[in-house]
């Protein structure tokens, strides 16, 4: 999962913190126009190779996002970077950790990285401990950039503030998005939304908002998964209950299962009976062993890195096909720098609009590659940046 060139890592660095021996990672694998872009994670078992992956992840994710023919675009992309910490983040120091990580990266968080929520981290949280370690914002090394940085920074602090049926926008954009992508998949193959089904691993930030749109669009949830284990309904889950009934970190309140939900181990979501799979919650999720669970037709990877390669291809094999992280899960970062540079408002319609557009073109050009060249969408998503990224260097400049 690298990017097609995969040059060394502009910036790759551990830290220690002196009160716990917690390791932490920062990778900035590239810079555009002297600035990164990519969230902060933290998960025990985080690991360097893990974040330097991601930050590779969010080079193509950028470049995937630049249009060269769209001269009107305020938005121009930056490089990719990627934070992580190894713990996990129930712990109880937990925040403690995450106070020092980033008066530890303040130095690159203000000059080079902009960061945000990821695995494990909800923006509130983020935004706070940068707060107290004496940040402006995650995102200020960007600000240099922008013609107008007060009305920029209102702006995207007013998007943020926007809820839709009791959900904030920031968490609802990337699962439109995943959710767009779904159903580019599923309109190209001519399977009418209310004949597919889905599984989804994660009902947090990206999992909660993805089986939302889904079941909106008249999809079939039938299985959701969290720490304590999967949640199936072969008639359909009732997702907004569900929605309703979890709590910070994604985890649902037996409590709320309704007459026909079912408690099932945690591999169950696997081999739900479904058209569609979305894995929405840890990195290398689907491995070569468990792969064999699957029958979907589609896998659609909302979290990072959740189909190790060795498994992707097994499942290739079997024709399954696996829509690529770096293409389905974008939207969030995008919107971000959308609503920052000024090509959307504080608005949950236009946002919404935005994304599904942006999402439905990327699905569509990256399996029309693939078709072309008789290879996965991931190859052709490859191919893609590799052509984007020379006109991005002519254009823009990176450090490597």
């Amino acid at each position: 999962m690298t990017t097609p060139a995969s040059p060394a890592p502009h910036i790759s660095l551990t830290w220690t913190d002196h009160v716990t021996g917690t390791r932490g990672y920062l990778v900035v694998d590239r810079l555009v126009r002297g600035v990164s872009s990519g969230g902060l994670r933290m998960r025990q078992g985080c690991t360097l190779e893990e974040v330097a992956g991601l930050a590779r992840g969010m080079t193509m994710k950028e470049a995937l996002h630049f249009d060269a023919e769209d001269t009107g675009a305020a938005y121009v992309p930056l490089g990719g970077a990627k934070g992580g910490i190894d713990l996990d983040p129930r712990a109880p120091e937990a925040y403690g950790v995450l106070l020092r990580y980033l008066r530890a990266m303040r130095p690159y968080i203000e000059s080079v990285w902009t960061t945000g929520e990821d695995l494990g981290l909800t923006q509130d949280l983020v935004d706070r401990a940068a707060d107290e370690a004496g940040l402006v914002s995650t995102i200020q090394a960007v600000y240099p950039l922008l013609d107008d940085e007060a009305t920029a920074r209102r702006r995207l602090a007013d998007a943020f503030a926007v809820t839709v049926d009791g959900i904030g926008l920031d968490e609802l954009v990337g699962g439109c998005g995943v959710a767009e992508s779904a159903l580019a998949a599923l309109d190209r193959a001519g399977v009418a939304y209310g004949d597919a089904r889905v599984s989804v691993q994660g009902l947090g930030t990206m999992g909660g908002a993805t089986a939302r749109f889904l079941s909106r669009a008249g999809l079939t949830v039938v299985a959701v998964a969290d720490v304590k284990g999967t949640i199936g309904n072969p008639a359909g889950l009732d997702v907004e209950a569900l929605l309703a009934a979890r709590d910070a970190y994604g985890t649902v309140d037996r409590g709320a299962l309704r007459a026909g939900d079912r408690e099932l181990p945690p591999d169950a979501w696997l081999a739900a009976d479904a058209e569609v799979l979305v894995p929405a919650a840890v990195s290398y999720a689907v491995d070569a062993g468990n792969q064999a669970l699957i029958t979907a037709r589609w896998v659609i990877e909302a979290a990072n890195m959740p189909v190790l390669p060795e498994a992707e291809e097994l499942l290739r094999r079997r024709g399954i096909t696996v829509l690529p992280d770096v293409v389905v899960n974008s939207g969030t970062n995008a919107w971000w720098w959308w609503t920052l540079f000024g090509d959307i408002g504080a608005d949950a319609d236009e946002a919404f609009t935005h994304t599904r557009r942006a999402m439905r073109a990327l699905i569509d050009r990256m399996l029309s590659r693939a078709e072309a060249d008789g290879c996965t969408p991931r190859a052709a998503a490859h191919a893609i940046v590799s052509e984007r990224l020379p006109v991005m260097a002519e254009r823009f400049g990176w450090y490597r």
